[in-house]
């Protein structure tokens, strides 16, 4: 995946930023829990083909605890 690329690229439902899995060829959206595919090098930026993430798969949000 080209990092300009991916540096520019965001979910098309909540516009927040991608992480490439090289290891499914996918964008992972963690905020709307989208992973997008990757087919023949290029992304697939369509919430119609996206895969919903399983619960194991979403990071958990940091809490500040510093409050």
């Amino acid at each position: 995946m080209d990092k300009k690329l991916l540096d520019i690229l965001v979910c098309p439902v909540s516009k927040a930023s991608l992480v490439y899995d090289p290891a499914r060829q996918e964008l992972i959206c963690q905020e709307s829990r989208l992973a997008y595919p990757i087919r023949d090098g290029i992304p697939v930026m369509l919430e119609s083909e996206a895969r919903r993430l399983a619960d194991d798969e979403v990071k958990p949000a940091v809490v500040n605890s510093d409050e």
